[in-house]
């Protein structure tokens, strides 16, 4: 098995692959090769995207994403995991979000007597 070192389309990150797993990731996505973490944010975009994509669709909308930033590519797949994330959490409702962070604040009680004890 030969290994080769291959180059992201989109975000430019590169992966040591075998042909056959290079082939076969350019076989899902258009031809194109994508590194894993791109591959998952086109599959995500397929799979739950506000528009209709198919998959060459969601490439190009991928690749137009990742071009938009002048960035190396670590911080370029880390914003796309970001965004990713973002999409995904949008499912939570802000009043769960509202009482989980007042769930874990200190009352004010807490806070003067921690104060009291402080100055003693």
């Amino acid at each position: 098995m030969e290994i080769e070192s291959a180059k992201c389309e989109c975000c430019g990150l590169k992966e040591d692959c075998t042909q056959d797993y290079i082939s076969e990731v350019k076989a899902k996505f258009d031809g194109k090769w994508l590194c894993g973490l791109c591959s998952e944010a086109v599959r995500d975009e397929v799979n739950w995207g506000k528009k209709p994509f198919g998959v060459e669709e969601a490439v190009k909308a991928h690749m137009s994403f990742c071009h938009k930033f002048k960035s190396n590519p670590a911080v370029r797949v880390a914003d796309g995991m970001r965004q990713m994330l973002r999409r995904r959490s949008g499912d939570l409702s802000s009043s769960q979000s509202s009482s989980s962070s007042k769930k874990y604040s200190r009352s004010a009680s807490t806070s003067q007597k921690m104060l009291s004890e402080a100055s003693s």
